[in-house]
């Protein structure tokens, strides 16, 4: 039988280079020509299934962890570490919901309009899918403790793990008022040593992997291959919502773009093993105060390029970045980063799956989660930039309003939830405070307590005028 250290193994993105390395290494950059690594498997040796409803014979299994996961049920495509060396804790147990609310606010004609809820980890965001794989990865070798630079989402995640299995200690770096305090809670509450940095997300990322090389910390960053390993499942996820069947389109937010480079290399997988029939079109929607994608992208027109990107266009990019002191910002924390660090992997991405990228607001953000809201599901205000994007994105016509489409909610509504109060707030002040400062100008879709006197009668007549 083949082992993991045979069949799977690390490998540089940049076929031109085609540098390997095991599986029990620690890395998150080839040696040789400095590109990023994908875990890489040997298909032709392994058992794969015959089709993806092969997998429905483990909900019967749901006792045991591995079926139960949502992530690890599908070891067979992730199999990088043997089943006894899994670390979970039941993540992936999320919701692929149809919302023809959503739908019709995009601009839809019929209910084909799907949201893909990964608010429901444990840790409350999709980052859970990620963690498991990581730490599964960082237990095999032996790692006592693990770093990550974090807008908060991976920080909770992070801090979680090691405080559920009790196997490592959690380092987080975080910028100086860059964390949503439901975020940073969560860090705190779950034990991890936080370390505020003055800077941004990517001053934080910078320093925790200068800490992490010196320190020999393991570093649970995107930037780890490893992490996308547990990410490709949302994808599977989607698919088993469908029952089986290949969406249209699949619209996601892009910060650090490690869902969407997870995606396409899910997808690119179980294309080539003969799992799924076409590949599903891509959207990879940016705040307008962090679109570093949609800048290289769609206005200077950077791509994969058959694995022959334009690195010195993107370091003049980044260069010129930097002399001008640009900052990432908006209220979508989780998405507020300049410098993604899986963007050659994007880029891949958006060419396997014909991809596009767009930019949205603020103000865009906010309608949309309203929006999502209203249609049973609270988010953070990240994950509404995936509807705001086809909502741009059927009015462009490059969505048809007939097509089936998959919008990734990454969080929970409570991750950001002063975002949330000041939208719908009569406090002007906070209002102010929290949203025109970021160039939201309304709540249009606002939903404000009333205000009564403490008599019976007003809150009848109150109650009695809603609608």
């Amino acid at each position: 039988m083949s082992t993991t250290t045979d069949i799977a193994f690390q490998k540089c993105v940049f076929p031109a280079c085609g540098a390997t390395y095991g599986v029990d290494e620690v890395r998150v950059r080839c040696d040789s020509c400095g590109g990023l690594l994908d875990i890489s498997y040997d298909w032709d040796r392994l058992q794969v299934p015959p089709n993806l409803a092969w997998f429905e014979q483990k909900w019967t299994r749901r006792h045991e962890p591995l079926p139960f996961s949502g992530v690890w049920r599908f070891h067979e495509l992730l199999p990088f570490a043997p089943p006894e060396s899994v670390v979970t804790i039941g993540e992936g147990q999320t919701l692929l919901k149809s919302s023809p609310q959503v739908g019709r606010y995009v601009g839809q004609r019929k209910g084909e309009l799907y949201l893909q809820y990964e608010g429901m980890n444990p840790s409350g965001s999709f980052k859970d899918n990620g963690m498991s794989a990581a730490f599964t990865h960082a237990r095999s070798i032996g790692a006592t403790k693990a770093a990550c630079a974090s807008t908060g989402n991976t920080s909770a995640s992070l801090a979680l793990y090691c405080s559920v299995t009790q196997s490592m200690k959690a380092i987080i770096f975080v910028g100086s008022g860059k964390i949503a305090y439901g975020k940073l809670s969560q860090a705190l509450d779950y034990g991890a040593l936080t370390v505020q940095i003055a800077g941004d997300f990517d001053d934080a990322m910078q320093r925790v992997r200068e800490v992490s090389s010196r320190l020999g910390i393991y570093l649970v960053n995107s930037v780890n291959p490893f992490r996308l390993e547990g990410q490709k499942t949302i994808i599977y996820r989607i698919l088993e919502g469908l029952q089986w069947q290949v969406p249209d389109w699949i619209a996601v937010p892009g910060g650090n773009l490690g869902n969407s480079s997870a995606f396409g290399k899910a997808l690119m997988e179980l294309h080539e093993i003969g799992l799924i029939p076409r590949m599903p079109r891509l959207a990879v929607i940016n705040a307008q105060g962090a679109d570093t994608l949609y800048q290289l992208h769609e206005v200077q027109g950077v791509r994969w390029n058959q694995a022959e990107p334009p690195l010195d266009d993107i370091e003049a990019f980044f260069h010129e970045m930097d002399a001008q002191q640009r900052r990432a910002s908006t209220i979508a924390s989780a998405i507020e980063i300049n410098r993604p660090v899986n963007l050659t992997k994007c880029l891949r991405a958006l060419e396997a799956c014909d991809g596009v990228v767009r930019q949205v607001s603020d103000q865009e953000i906010l309608d949309a989660k309203a929006q999502v809201g209203a249609g049973g599901l609270g988010c953070e205000p990240a994950s509404a930039a995936s509807v705001a994007g086809v909502k741009k994105l059927i009015a462009e016509g490059v969505i048809g309003r007939d097509e089936r489409v998959v919008c990734i909610l990454t969080g929970h509504q409570l991750k950001d939830p002063t975002a949330t109060v000041a939208y719908h707030t009569t406090d002007q002040e906070l209002f102010n405070d929290v949203l025109a400062s970021r160039g939201v100008r309304r709540a249009t879709y606002a939903n404000r307590a009333v205000a009564v006197p403490n008599d019976l009668d007003e809150i009848i007549k109150a109650i009695q005028l809603y609608r």
